[in-house]
């Protein structure tokens, strides 16, 4: 009996080291659930270190999701793409304008990719990205590095991907909205490194 509870302690304790020294998970936590995102930063070792901080800092503390893009409610000419865009802009967008923004690490340097579920750093010029962030629904290579997203070419900063509660995210995705604000915007109660 002695021999099975010291081996059940052991492998436990295995499985929470194994996991601290991985990939972090991050869970986002909304009054439509839980979203658990892995991060990765041997790919994208300065936006993962930048989101962790500002997760730290307490940043998202009342922040939002607070902006979608619907395939249907875009110009038949401009390239599509659907995600839902989160962080401080509606909650704290004062906050914003102190924020420096950080290097940007496009896909073809981090070989990720926006696929379904990734999470990734909204930005306008390279190097202004922050707090802003936005997950994709479906697949977005428009957003890639080469992409026709983003009139520059570069793409934007994928760092992370759901792994638990993209159905969460999909119920998000179509919350109502009006031309691209969630109304009302869908507060994050609570966003913390697992």
């Amino acid at each position: 009996m002695y021999h099975r509870l010291l081996y059940i302690a052991l492998v436990l304790l295995m499985g929470c080291q194994s996991k601290r020294m991985g990939n972090p998970h991050v869970q986002i936590t909304t009054r439509f659930g839980d979203v658990e995102i892995e991060l990765y930063p041997k790919q994208a070792p300065i936006t993962v270190a930048a989101f962790l901080s500002y997760i730290d800092s307490g940043y998202y503390e009342n922040s939002s999701f607070y902006r979608v893009l619907l395939d249907e409610d875009q110009p038949t000419y401009a390239p599509k793409s659907e995600i839902i865009q989160g962080g401080i802009w509606k909650t704290n967008s004062a906050l914003i304008r102190k924020i420096p923004g950080i290097q940007h690490e496009t896909t073809a340097q981090t070989k990720l990719s926006h696929t379904n579920g990734t999470i990734s750093l909204a930005r306008l010029a390279p190097g202004s990205a922050s707090t802003e962030f936005f997950i994709c629904v479906g697949d977005q290579p428009g957003y890639d590095f080469g992409g026709k997203n983003n009139p520059d070419g570069l793409g934007y900063a994928a760092f992370g991907r759901v792994v638990k509660g993209m159905d969460v995210v999909n119920r998000m995705y179509v919350a109502p909205e009006r031309d691209g604000e969630l109304t009302p915007q869908i507060y994050i109660t609570r966003m913390r490194v697992l």
